[in-house]
């Protein structure tokens, strides 16, 4: 066993009113630069429909995460060793500009220097990457609250095989909100896949960061990241990605998007994790199984080996005080609550997500029924307007009894709580219909419905002998023990100087040459 700790986040999506503050303060943060106008490390997604970049969850066009191969051995999806050396000039695996969306701004210079005249004038949008007049056609945001549902909806990748159960009439339709951010994943795909060695897990905290030395702008990263979460910076010809604020959380600070949630649904907290057992976990046969293998990764800090073991490995004190009282653990561990987005990419994903219960109350209201009556709840889930297996296949690779044993729990929580909010006894039956006792259901509905700052974030800070090893590469925590024919190797290393590709810095050589040539 060998104790590892990770920051991780969980998301309860039925707080989430899709407002996009996260996204705003996110970008401005940290994206608000030049060649960086189409990246969003945060965005919000409105489901069912076609995300950011478009269809991202399509694997069978994009190549990204991990497959099993016929020997039991992950390799990966976009192929190993050999196909990228073959194709690292020429990556056919990307999203093209389009798919994203070409960034604009608007000639506001006319819209307000304009003299008096009959007609008002119009600010015309302009291309921020040619600087030519554009027709916008699409943004992060185009199908946000299912706008052009219609067309767009059933080109949703997870709406395969339930295409009679998601309906577009509207009074049959139903959408939620899906905020994303990088996983910070145990088994990233995006640093297996870069051959210069950019990409690194860090050994403290596990969070998921770019070189910008010696990062040389191949982009097999982007075609690696099954969730599509690293960018091209077009300006300096480098990757880039969400960083978990890591400046902030050093010093015990949550990241700008969870400080800033205006629906307060993000959570951040310490997970203990055994490392020798990630890759066995990634690596097993049904897709159905990787939820539960991967749970089967976290260890008990409350565990007095664990605990032994994770001082052995290093973890300081606070640390592992600091997993104890981990809001994540409690929401992943000890409630199973929450759930994995897209396990079946075998990354081991670390940002995890409440999936949402309120229109199983809608759909009962309709009805004219009691809504928060712990039967009628259970036995609406079967048919709730959000069918289950459409979250299934977000969160549990098409397995509708872990989503199923989730909306039980959150159920019978309303409904426990609004007999003790009425100022009835609390009844333990419904606690038992769920398999919880009524102090860790009470506690759940503490956690989910009013924490408090300090019950939400619970972040341990950075310490100072970790100073230097913080900004190293450090790799260790990684998985890089794949097949050995070249087809599954990490094959990342330095591969020489770094190349700017940027248009301004090549003029700039440009110029540079033809005076050295006078």
């Amino acid at each position: 066993m060998r104790v590892m700790a990770q920051l991780a986040m969980v998301m309860n999506l039925d707080k989430c009113i899709g407002c996009h503050t996260c996204s705003v303060t996110c970008k401005q943060a940290w994206t608000n630069r030049s060649g960086m106008e189409y990246v969003w490390f945060n965005n919000v997604e409105t489901r069912p429909g076609l995300g950011y970049p478009r269809r991202h969850e399509d694997q069978d066009t994009w190549q990204g995460g991990w497959v099993r191969n016929r020997k039991g051995r992950l390799t990966l999806r976009a192929g190993g060793r050999f196909k990228k050396l073959a194709t690292i000039f020429s990556n056919p695996k990307l999203p093209s500009i389009s798919d994203y969306y070409e960034p604009w701004t608007y000639d506001y210079e006319t819209l307000l220097n304009a003299p008096q005249q009959e007609h008002f004038p119009v600010a015309r949008p302009y291309s921020q990457i040619s600087g030519k007049p554009m027709d916008v056609q699409w943004s992060a945001n185009w199908d946000d609250d299912l706008a052009g549902s219609t067309e767009h909806v059933q080109r949703d990748p997870m709406i395969k095989g339930i295409e009679d159960k998601v309906k577009t009439e509207f009074e049959k339709t139903f959408m939620f909100y899906l905020p994303r951010i990088c996983e910070h994943c145990l088994n990233p795909a995006c640093a297996a896949s870069c051959p210069s060695g950019a990409i690194y897990k860090r050994s403290e905290d596990g969070i998921v960061l770019v070189d910008q030395d010696k990062c040389r702008g191949w982009r097999m990263c982007i075609s690696g990241c099954p969730y599509k979460k690293v960018y091209f910076n077009h300006k300096t010809g480098k990757a880039e990605k969400c960083t978990f604020c890591y400046p902030r959380v050093e010093v015990g600070i949550p990241t700008v998007c969870s400080e800033t949630c205006v629906g307060r649904l993000r959570y951040i907290g310490i997970m203990l994790y055994d490392a020798d057992a990630v890759l066995a976990a990634a690596s097993v046969e049904d897709d159905h199984d990787l939820y539960e293998s991967q749970l089967g990764c976290f260890l008990d800090p409350n565990d007095p080996e664990v605990e032994a073991a994770a001082e052995a490995a290093g973890i300081p004190a606070d640390w592992i005080d600091a997993a104890k009282k981990s809001p994540v653990k409690r929401l992943i561990l000890d409630y199973k609550v929450a759930l994995p987005l897209h396990p079946e990419y075998r990354t081991m994903p670390m940002v995890w997500y409440i999936p949402p219960l309120s229109p199983v109350v809608d759909v009962l209201k309709e009805t004219g029924h009691d809504a928060e009556r712990a039967d009628n709840l259970f036995g609406a889930i079967d048919a709730l307007r959000i069918p289950v297996e459409y979250l299934a296949n977000l969160f549990t690779a098409g397995d509708v009894e872990p989503v199923n044993d989730v909306l039980r729990k959150l159920a019978a929580m309303r409904s426990y709580m609004r007999d003790l909010n009425l100022g009835q006894p609390g009844r333990p039956e419904i606690a038992e219909a769920v398999g919880i006792s009524e102090e860790d259901l009470y506690e759940m509905f503490r956690l989910l419905a009013i924490a408090k700052y300090a019950d939400r974030y619970v972040i341990p800070t950075a310490h100072a002998e970790q100073a230097h090893s913080l900004e190293e590469i450090a790799t260790d925590c990684a998985v890089s023990a794949y097949d050995n024919s070249g087809e599954g190797e990490w094959f990342g290393s330095g591969s020489g100087h770094q190349v700017s590709i940027a248009v301004q810095d090549l003029r700039q050589r440009i110029v540079a040459q033809q005076g050295d040539d006078k």
